[in-house]
């Protein structure tokens, strides 16, 4: 699994940034930068190209394109990474996906302890978790709609090409500047040895996706809610106001349940807001960032 590390690599402070389904960790390029310029104190950002996606290796079995192999994979990365630095401090920052997969290392890690299972995997407790745009209820229309491109990785004779299709299926992703946008897309493609382009993902991250029913859906949430109801860390919730993914009921009960979050919308966004725009960067980074020394819990380190 490949990742790419922003900041001082002997930093204790590390930010664990994980993306969408068909996306990967240069997502999140603006975000790190913004982080590091606004850190007072040495800081580690981590952004994780899952399974499949970018730069990491694809599975031989397509049905491994799941949360229990994602989680595993960035269990063994943080303990890797804790060798080679202690982590004194870890927050994460999931889009999408990565909220569902950060939802499960807090909640996991929880429950762990409350059932007396043995020590928990992770090196510290995640202190500070920023949800976006996702939480245990994932509205089936935007899981059809997301199906309908889902695995289709296509030719293009350009990336500005490739740009333009993306576009065209990510308008709800808000507002970019044409130059946003293609930064963006870049590392979204990879180039074909015969020639021209293609999405810088595994297709068959569709496999799993489109065994997916309404039924199973629903039945995973009560899960779902069960690691929500467990974290312990702080907790923000982005949301687009035009979100089709994480609607507003669910959104609310979030604030009340569980870690009981913080809610910030963000008008003319759906799913999922990108954390390019002044705001949103700002949000996050004054949510990790902007407490005060003795505001931090204790870290938990087993």
């Amino acid at each position: 699994m490949a990742y790419w590390q922003w900041g001082d690599d002997g930093a204790g402070h590390v930010i664990v940034c994980v993306h969408g389904l068909s996306r990967q960790g240069r997502d999140f390029d603006v975000l790190a930068q913004f982080l590091l310029d606004r850190a007072t104190d040495p800081l580690r950002v981590v952004c994780v190209d899952v399974a499949g996606r970018g730069r990491s290796d694809w599975l031989k079995d397509p049905m491994g394109y799941q949360p229990p192999q994602y989680v595993a994979d960035i269990l063994a990365m943080l303990t890797q990474l804790h060798r080679q630095a202690p982590i004194t401090v870890l927050d994460w920052i999931g889009t999408s996906m990565g909220g569902l997969i950060g939802m499960a290392v807090c909640g996991t890690r929880e429950l762990a302890q409350a059932t007396d299972k043995g020590p928990a995997p992770l090196p510290v407790a995640v202190r500070a978790l920023v949800l976006n745009d996702v939480g245990p209820v994932i509205q089936w229309q935007a899981l059809q709609r997301i199906g309908t491109y889902l695995g289709n990785t296509g030719r293009f004779q350009t990336v500005q090409q490739a740009a333009d299709a993306m576009w065209a299926i990510s308008t709800s992703f808000g507002p970019h500047t044409p130059a946003q946008w293609l930064a963006l897309s870049q590392a979204m493609v990879r180039q074909l040895p015969e020639g021209g382009w293609t999405l810088h993902y595994d297709p068959a991250i569709a496999v799993p996706f489109r065994n997916l029913s309404e039924e199973s859906a629903a039945q995973g949430e009560a899960a779902l809610w069960q690691l929500f109801d467990r974290i312990q860390a702080r907790t923000l919730i982005l949301r687009g106001a035009q979100s089709d993914l994480l609607s507003p009921e669910t959104a609310l009960a979030m604030t009340r349940r569980g870690p009981r979050a913080r809610l910030i919308e963000f008008e003319g966004v759906g799913h999922a807001p990108t954390l390019i725009a002044d705001n949103q960067v700002e949000a996050v980074a004054s949510f990790l960032l902007g407490q005060s020394d003795h505001e931090k819990p204790d870290s938990g380190a087993t």
